[in-house]
């Protein structure tokens, strides 16, 4: 299994970045997102591999990566369709540096679920609002 990562250019948050993908999935189904790039390593990313994003410069949800196709932009360009399940899990955040494109990203390099995190650490008996304030500080 592998997993990508990559930069979600745009949204401020991960509530935009639900948004916006939930009115591409409406509009062109099923929702995918289209890179330049057509990952040489496909078969290890749909052996159950995820995309992380980052947003606002810090990892804070994955998505499965359910299928990658061929496609073609408007202009005739060829591409790679990242199909992606709708369900964005929240993951530990961590600050992550700018880069173009995406990235793999090895399973044991990836951030762990929030609620596996929150768990392992005993930070679910903290309040909700300072878990917010630490992460954006990147101390979570």
């Amino acid at each position: 299994m592998l997993h990508l990562i990559k930069l979600s250019v745009g949204p401020k948050d991960v509530t935009q970045l639900r948004d916006i993908q939930a009115r591409r999935a409406l509009a062109d189904p099923p929702l995918r997102h289209q890179t330049r790039m057509f990952p040489k390593r496909a078969a290890e990313i749909l052996a159950g591999g995820s995309i992380y994003w980052v947003v606002a410069g810090f990892v804070q949800v994955r998505q499965r990566i359910l299928e990658i196709r061929e496609e073609a932009w408007d202009d005739g360009t060829a591409c790679a369709g990242l199909v992606l399940d709708p369900e964005l899990v929240p993951v530990a955040a961590r600050p992550v540096k700018p880069f173009q494109g995406w990235r793999y990203l090895e399973p044991a390099a990836a951030p762990p679920d929030l609620a596996e995190a929150a768990a392992a650490e005993g930070l679910e008996a903290l309040p909700a609002k300072l878990l917010q304030e630490l992460r954006a500080l990147g101390l979570l």
